[in-house]
């Protein structure tokens, strides 16, 4: 009986232990996820409205016959840029980002990988530590963005998915990753970054007419590349906020969890003590009366 009030007392310490941890880190999720909710807050609209400035820009037939980054091409060669994040106890975050990823290439790209048809290019150790195991084609070379997280950083990534699409190397490139909507809810999407979207002509919908100045090739020469930088950036920081609010949620839970484990490991230690107690309490009147007797 005493060895079991001492493992019980040993898992109530440990319980505890734990608990104290988790809400250690579900306050410091919090720091991070203000900052990270502030930058994706501020980013969004502007990233928003640029995107939709470039696809009604390349929807028109003159302004895509001449853009590179715009060319539709039969889709044999994919890239997909899969973002997770570093570190995991973020709840179902980095598995639902690597389950979505496996989906669409299962799903839309169907073709054998030992072929090499789909590339995936990672941006944070999670999903590149995972689908490295299966057959996959990895690149590591921007794994590590989330150690010092940066606009110029996650520039280079855009800089080489745009180049690549260039020489060919890819006919499309996608984007995995997870949007930010509040601390407790995220959505994960799949995002066609290249060739850049076009919007869908409606019936009866008036035409944008845009006026250039300088002259149109110039200006959508220089405006392209830095559009597509912040898209790709924007997917980041969503991503960011994301791992933040999971891994915040997820340490909530742990701690409520950890408080209904420490009320059942109480009950138990009661009722053990008391058992013993009563085991005591019965030896001695025994003896009394054997004594007596």
């Amino acid at each position: 009986m005493a060895g079991q009030l001492k493992e019980v007392r040993n898992r109530i310490k440990s319980v505890q232990s734990t608990q104290q941890i988790t809400k250690a880190m579900k306050m410091v999720s919090a720091a991070k996820l203000r900052r990270a909710q502030e930058a994706i807050v501020q980013m969004r609209p502007y990233a928003q409205k640029l995107q939709d400035m470039l696809s009604n820009i390349v929807s028109s037939s003159e302004a895509g016959a001449e853009m590179t980054l715009a060319v539709e091409r039969p889709v044999e060669k994919v890239l997909l840029i899969v973002i997770s994040s570093d570190r995991g106890l973020a709840g179902a975050f980095n598995t639902n980002v690597i389950k979505l990823a496996k989906s669409a290439i299962a799903e839309k790209y169907a073709v054998p990988y030992s072929k090499g048809n789909v590339t995936i290019w990672n941006i944070g150790k999670k999903a590149y530590e995972n689908l490295t195991k299966g057959a996959y084609k990895t690149d590591a070379r921007f794994k590590d963005i989330f150690l010092q997280l940066s606009f110029e950083k996650v520039q280079e990534a855009a800089a080489a998915a745009m180049e690549a699409f260039k020489n060919k190397e890819f006919d499309v490139v996608e984007i995995v990753y997870s949007q930010f909507k509040n601390a407790a809810t995220q959505r994960f999407v799949v995002e066609r970054y290249l060739p850049i979207p076009k919007v869908e002509k409606k019936e009866g919908a008036v035409q944008s007419d845009f006026i250039y100045d300088p002259d149109k090739s110039l200006l959508v020469a220089e405006l392209m590349p830095k559009i597509l930088n912040t898209q790709l950036y924007k997917a980041v920081l969503d991503s960011n906020a994301s791992e933040h609010g999971a891994r915040m949620t997820a340490m909530d839970k742990a701690s409520v969890n950890a408080n209904e484990m420490l009320r059942n490991l109480k009950i138990s230690y009661n009722r053990a003590r008391q058992a013993a107690i009563t085991t005591e309490l019965t030896e001695i009147v025994s003896g009394a009366a054997a004594l007596q007797g």
